[in-house]
């Protein structure tokens, strides 16, 4: 399932990334890498708040929608 669907506050390990590889590459500088965790803090707009590798970084609705979990 897309990122954008899992629950607040539940940990998720990342399936698949898709989209071209320029927004592979960016997602991936973030620290979105296939086998990683990644939790959802909260959604603010449609966008999304995630913990990943000890950060938090937030992202558009439409790049969430490309990390598979």
């Amino acid at each position: 399932m897309p990122l954008t669907m899992a629950r607040e506050g539940e940990r998720s390990s990342i399936k698949r990334i898709g989209g071209k590889e320029e927004i592979r590459r960016f997602l991936g500088t973030l620290g979105f890498v296939v086998g990683g965790d990644v939790t959802v803090v909260s959604r603010i707009g449609g966008n999304v708040i995630v913990n990943v590798k000890d950060s938090r970084v937030a992202i558009s609705k439409e790049m969430a929608s490309k990390i598979l979990v």
